[in-house]
């Protein structure tokens, strides 16, 4: 079997970096704003995951949980509202 060193997309498709999106924003209403908005969509539910998966598993309490995910979602109010209002 050949290898190739470089990377193609077909080979990587199941394998993502932390540190990019999993998803492309596909809207009609396109702009730089919504992309980033969309990437911190993105992270938003990818960090709410980790906390159910965290509490769930006892490893955090649920009042711990509500509490970083209020957080978070204060967070991502304040982004949308600083990009897209």
């Amino acid at each position: 079997m050949i290898e190739s060193s470089d990377p193609s997309p077909e080979r990587d498709a199941g394998t993502h970096s932390p540190l990019e999106g999993f998803s492309h924003y596909r809207g009609d209403d396109w702009s730089p704003e919504r992309v980033v908005f969309h990437q911190n969509l993105e992270q938003f539910a990818d960090r709410v995951g980790l906390i159910v998966a965290l509490q769930g598993n006892g490893k955090i309490s649920q009042e711990a949980a509500y509490d970083e995910i209020k957080q978070l979602w204060k967070l991502l109010r304040g982004s949308r509202t600083s990009l897209l209002d």
